[in-house]
């Protein structure tokens, strides 16, 4: 073996072992890095209101004490109507189920009668698995449970707001005082970059993820369809995994629509869309508006970076997906070596480069 084969062989057996060993300490310590991903995340979101209540010459501890205070305010509130819902919806789990399956027998006798529900049809269409409280019932759960365990690292969440919001003002100043001259301000204009962009994106893409959460919550009220506090969290939630994430969202109130409203089509097609406008309006005119298309992700790397860290962290993981990666490519974007994988990973790319 030559020894270009030799290194080029080495390189990729590290490149493996490297992946491996990231893959394994990920899940390992799922415990100690999801609460900080998710800290990581607020305190970007909380950052701008830091900084404000800075700016009005209130003391550091003093705005971190206040921001804190806000945070646990917002999350108790949260969590009473969230929990308040999911109760009311466990306990309407029984009679939904029972209509749903009255539904599906009063369907299929009518497709019976007219004769377009022939054994084929019978045997490779099963109308219980589209129309069904049970399957609704089962994710909404999953989904909730996942969310309330996050309540159980709350106090670590916390901890770890605290330092990254006390860090990201300081650390400029340290890399400026602990390189040269050119040296320090090349890299500080860089980390302030990452951070600006990073934090556009987290901060916008929360805000347009809650005006679709309340968008979804108010015409699911107008209608009268029950859980619409549930639903509009959930699809404020679900807007952070693009398309996959809208279809649930939306296709989870119309089936409860639908068996609500006993089979009854006027209400659940109404319902179903809006709540399809609402979600191309906002996520093919509104969003590309305020963040631009710098941050769109490839396709195939949205799929692979929901398998990825789904299989990790759950649902929460995939949730966490889009932002984690799109985070990692604008850091790539800003350095000339790393600059063509974060092109590989864009979806749309203009100009010289995507960033």
């Amino acid at each position: 073996m030559t020894e270009g084969k030799q290194n080029k062989f080495l390189t990729i057996v590290a490149a493996l072992f490297l992946v491996g060993f990231t893959f394994f300490i990920f899940k390992e310590l799922q415990s100690i890095l999801l609460p900080f991903f998710i800290a990581l995340i607020i305190s970007f979101l909380f950052e701008p209101y830091y900084e404000w209540l800075k700016k009005k010459k209130i003391p550091g501890a003093i705005s971190l004490v206040i921001v804190i205070i806000t945070i646990l305010i917002i999350a108790n509130i949260t969590s009473v109507f969230v929990f308040t819902s999911i109760n009311a919806f466990t306990k309407e789990i029984p009679k939904y189920t029972e209509k749903s399956q009255n539904i599906v027998q009063t369907i299929t006798l009518s497709l019976n009668n007219w004769g377009f529900f022939n054994q084929y049809l019978k045997d490779s269409f099963d109308l219980s698995k589209v129309v069904n409280g049970e399957a609704i019932a089962a994710f909404a759960t999953n989904f909730f449970s996942s969310i309330v365990s996050l309540f159980g690292n709350f106090v670590l969440i916390m901890i770890y707001v605290i330092f990254l919001l006390s860090e990201f003002t300081s650390i400029r100043k340290r890399v400026l005082r602990a390189f040269s001259s050119e040296r320090s301000r090349k890299i500080a204009d860089t980390m302030t970059d990452i951070f600006k962009d990073v934090k556009k994106y987290i901060v916008g893409k929360t805000l347009i993820n809650l005006s679709y959460g309340i968008l979804v919550t108010v015409i699911l009220w107008i209608f009268g369809v029950d859980f619409f506090i549930v639903w509009g969290f959930l699809a404020f939630m679900m807007a952070y995994i693009p398309t996959i994430g809208s279809m649930i969202s939306t296709i989870l109130p119309f089936t409860t629509a639908l068996i609500q409203f006993d089979g009854h089509l006027t209400v659940p097609i109404v319902v179903l869309i809006l709540m399809v406008v609402a979600s191309n309006v906002i996520g093919n005119i509104i969003e590309p508006k305020i963040l631009g298309d710098k941050l769109n992700l490839s396709p195939i790397l949205l799929l692979l970076s929901l398998i990825f860290w789904g299989y990790l962290w759950g649902l929460i993981g995939m949730i966490l997906s889009v932002p984690i990666m799109s985070m990692i490519k604008i850091i790539l974007s800003k350095f000339e070596s790393t600059r063509p994988l974060s092109i590989l990973m864009s979806l749309n790319v203009t100009g010289k480069n995507s960033s």
